[in-house]
């Protein structure tokens, strides 16, 4: 009995009036929450080269390209902590990046 009844379907009712049921703080299915999955995937896949010899320049690309959408979406979110994070790490790895390129 207590099986069916963590299976059965939850009400939006139950769900907005629920102290118990955990909800996303973040909107779903925005330009953002996009954005967000989009950079986040670019980012863990630019750690998965980290440290491989070879992929260095590839790893600065997507780390790029992932905090400059991450910075994006911590600007629409009006996050100052996020804002600070995403903008000075992607200008350290710009530099980086330039300093890559030119060498």
């Amino acid at each position: 009995m207590l099986k069916e009844k963590k299976l059965r379907e939850i009400s939006q009712e139950e769900l907005e009036n629920s102290t118990r049921i955990q909800k996303s703080a973040t909107p779903k299915y925005t330009i953002d929450w996009y954005v967000k999955w989009v950079a986040s995937l670019l980012i863990l896949s630019a750690m998965s080269m980290r440290g491989v010899v070879g992929f260095e320049l590839i790893d600065l690309v997507l780390s790029v390209c992932g905090v400059a959408l991450w910075l994006w979406v911590s600007i629409i979110w009006k996050d100052r902590a996020l804002v600070l994070l995403n903008g000075v790490g992607l200008l350290f790895l710009i530099r980086n990046l330039l300093e890559r390129l030119w060498v």
